[in-house]
């Protein structure tokens, strides 16, 4: 027997546990067996991991790949060669993008973009507004992933239902089976503080983010799991910022609420001096908290457990949007926002060398849980026979550093990681038995990936 591809010579990392001197073998782009090396079939195509850790393809729910409409900061096909690059092998593309994706037709055109041109496997999210709670059923038929709610002021300005509409959304969702997000953060609250230090002329890049406080972000948390818990419907926290946040969502949890919740690898790394030291290149929403938040943030959201899944909010802009060339001048005149998808496998690898966290539990948040919660489990963020062949070999040992933006696949590549250093980087990245970057360069065709097929959990 002879099959299309084999990879040996791997330590298999799964959440259930690590398989030394083992790997997989490929045939039509699905995985047909996974075991010892030296019990795998001839192939044609042979990949040696020397040694490496072969893990379920990683699975970012959360970028904005800002097509249609905003190519100039990114597109399909150089997002989606960033997450080849990354080790990452599903995308979700987010909905604030010119048109914004509230209409079927918007969906769809979406879609179309990405059929065309992306590297890797891709989802998008649908977003909710005030005009098009009555198309929710139309646009769910053309097939998002789920639906995303801006609350509060954010990059594209999409307005945010009220709260009545919201419980209607939620009501009229929950009929879908899809799960409904949130970036969640008090509009009035924010709009208060930035008013004020705008008026007393308080232009630093901390002054941005004190202007958005945790209390903003724990409210809005605590008011979406209590109509959550009304309705019934299944909802999603993105990018928790705060340990006081995961406590809310923990608190929800508790009380029986189908909440889940994702934190980003930049919320885990720094803390808000990180707006002292490197300025606006470091703005985003929600704000990078202070020392205590992040501890906190670890201990009830990774250690405990509040937080199911790491995502990157990767948003790329200009390195003018950014104010890179003057990144400690007034914050009002730079946007929120950086690129994460090939520093997000660095940043977790090297969490997991510093002992916060197992390889297993970096795979289950990183892959196997994000598949679950949105629906593309176990096609993808496993690693089980007749299910689609994702996944990416990284070097767990690997000690870099990013010196400059030039190393990264964006358009806009402005990120606060620059200089920041690494032990773990990934190192082969396979879609669906496809080889998509190897040896430092991506190899694989744009338009090669596809929409991912979602089941109503």
């Amino acid at each position: 027997m002879s099959v299309d591809l084999v990879v040996r010579n791997c330590t298999v990392v799964t959440p259930a546990g690590r398989s030394p001197d083992s790997g997989v073998a490929v045939e039509d782009g699905e995985i047909v067996a996974v075991g010892r090396s030296d019990r795998l079939p001839d192939a044609e195509q042979v990949v040696d991991g020397e040694g490496n850790a072969l893990v379920p393809g990683i699975v970012d729910g959360h970028i904005h790949n800002r097509e249609p409409g905003l190519e100039y900061k990114e597109d399909w096909e150089s997002a989606t060669r960033a997450a080849a690059a990354g080790g990452v092998t599903t995308v979700v593309g987010m909905p604030n993008t010119d048109p914004v994706i509230d209409r079927p037709e918007h969906l769809e055109l979406k879609f179309e973009r990405g059929e065309a041109s992306a590297h890797v496997d891709f989802q998008s999210y649908a977003v909710v507004t005030s005009e098009n709670l009555d198309t929710i059923p139309d646009i769910d038929a053309v097939g998002p992933l789920g639906f995303k709610i801006f609350l509060g002021s954010t990059v594209g300005d999409v307005p945010p239902p009220n709260d009545g509409e919201i419980i209607e959304a939620m009501e009229t969702i929950r009929e879908t089976g899809k799960r409904l997000g949130f970036h969640e953060e008090n509009g009035e609250i924010i709009d208060h503080y930035t008013e004020r230090f705008k008026a007393e002329g308080r232009n630093d890049p901390i002054d941005h983010s004190h202007s958005r406080p945790v209390i903003a972000e724990q409210e809005a948390v605590e008011r979406m799991i209590t109509f959550a818990e009304e309705t019934g419907a299944k909802v999603h926290m993105f990018h928790v910022s705060s340990g006081s946040a995961a406590e809310a969502v923990a608190r929800g949890k508790e009380r029986g609420v189908d909440v889940t919740a994702e934190t980003t690898p930049h919320y885990l790394w720094f803390t808000e001096e990180v707006m002292r030291e490197k300025g606006n290149p470091a703005r985003i929403q929600p704000p990078i908290r202070d020392a205590e938040e992040r501890e906190r943030l670890w201990e009830v959201g990774i250690d405990e457990g509040a937080i199911d899944t790491i995502a990157t909010d990767h948003a790329p802009h200009t390195p003018e949007e950014k104010k890179v060339d003057d990144p400690f001048g007034n914050t009002w005149d730079a946007v929120s926002g950086f690129v994460g998808l090939e520093t997000e496998i660095p940043v977790m690898l090297s969490f997991v060398d510093q002992g916060r966290l197992s390889l297993e539990e970096w795979v289950r948040r990183h892959s196997a849980r994000p598949a679950q919660i949105w629906g593309m489990y176990p096609q993808k963020g496993s690693l089980q026979v007749g299910t689609d062949a994702d996944f990416t070999i990284v070097d767990p040992e690997h000690a870099w550093t990013l010196e400059d933006s030039d190393e990264l696949h964006s358009k806009n590549c402005v990120t606060p990681f620059i200089g920041e250093s690494f032990t773990g980087k990934a190192v082969t990245t396979v879609v669906r038995g496809e080889v998509v970057y190897e040896d430092g360069e991506v190899v694989g065709d744009s338009g090669y990936g596809t929409r991912v097929a979602v089941d109503d959990v």
